[in-house]
């Protein structure tokens, strides 16, 4: 098959492509943090500070107090913008922007809250707000689509799950083929690569970012199970062989394991929710054995990047990690 290149548009470049600013998310809603946001808002600080140091940061600030608690905390490393914003996960709310250059589009896809189950207000308003700042033309789609559902290589391949893009939740009234044409004519993908299942307790339901994403044209990294309990072992090595089946590159790295939630539940950790920006790679970890040996395996994998591990525990009580959080606009 013919690849389309990151220089035809209105193609979705790859989040290794260079990038004009990075959006990060800052926790504002005490409710979907237990009561208690110092936790994420220090990690979250200390990702803004790491990220600040490759790339422009600006956060998204959705009320008074969060524009005040963000400027205290990062306000000298980072612009504090005022959108509308439910909370941190810009992945999802944000725009998806095509193109390069002057000819950049910011597509604006339906958000329905991952199907209906967490309703905040402003998180409806976030793409356009955040197009209007960059100065980008949106366009508008019906689709319901969310970032943290898609990956692609930018030479025309897109990674998805059909728990999340297939689920009734999303779109109903459209067959899988209609979903697919709608994002190939909007995205500028050529093929999209079907996996099954996302993480066990994914709120999302199985968001792409938390199990494979690309790291060059037709490579694909994914987790291999970590330890004889991991939560995930079958999904995981599922992944894989769709990913081979599907005449990619394949490269794997551990996950993190079993990891639970106070109530002692296991939660969707993952190291492929990692965010690529100009020089870096952030990655979050959650303990000190496998995430370890992750972050060797991906500095590696990233040659002429620093690739640096930085906790995310507390971001991952609120349902995401970095990736979720952060929304790139290409430069």
């Amino acid at each position: 098959m013919a690849r389309r290149m990151t220089e035809t548009l209105p193609v979705l470049a790859p989040e290794w492509a260079p990038h004009a600013a990075l959006w990060c998310g800052w926790p504002r809603l005490a409710d979907e943090w237990g009561g208690d946001l110092a936790g994420p808002r220090a990690q979250v600080a200390a990702f803004i500070r790491a990220a600040a140091e490759f790339a422009p940061v600006k956060v998204a600030a959705g009320s008074d107090e969060a524009r005040a608690s963000s400027s205290a905390a990062v306000g000298d490393v980072a612009a504090i913008i005022d959108v509308p914003t439910g909370d941190i996960w810009l992945r999802d709310t944000g725009p998806i922007v095509t193109g390069r250059g002057g000819q950049r589009v910011a597509q604006l896809f339906r958000f329905n809250g991952w199907g209906g189950k967490y309703l905040m207000p402003g998180d409806t308003e976030t793409a356009a707000a955040i197009a209007g700042e960059e100065a980008l033309p949106p366009v508008q789609h019906e689709l319901i689509l969310e970032g943290g559902a898609i990956d692609v290589d930018g030479e025309g391949r897109m990674l998805t799950t059909r728990q999340c893009l297939l689920n009734p939740n999303r779109n109903p009234d459209l067959s899988a083929d209609e979903i697919e044409a709608r994002i190939k004519a909007a995205l500028g993908v050529d093929e999209m690569i079907w996996l099954g299942d996302g993480l066990l307790n994914d709120h999302t339901d199985g968001h792409v970012d938390n199990v494979a994403r690309f790291i060059a044209p037709g490579h694909a990294l994914c987790q291999h199970p970590s330890g004889a309990d991991d939560p995930n072992a079958g999904v995981l090595m599922d992944i894989e062989n769709t990913l081979r089946r599907a005449g990619l590159q394949v490269t794997t790295i551990p996950s993190p394991g079993l990891i639970r939630d106070a109530d002692g539940a296991p939660i969707p950790a993952s190291h492929m929710n990692f965010t690529i920006t100009n020089g870096a790679v952030l990655v979050p970890v959650y303990e000190d054995h496998f995430s370890l040996v992750a972050l060797s395996e991906l500095r590696g994998l990233f040659p002429g990047r620093k690739v640096i591990g930085l906790p995310a525990g507390h971001i991952l009580a609120g349902g995401g990690s970095f990736h979720c959080m952060t929304r790139e606009i290409p430069a």
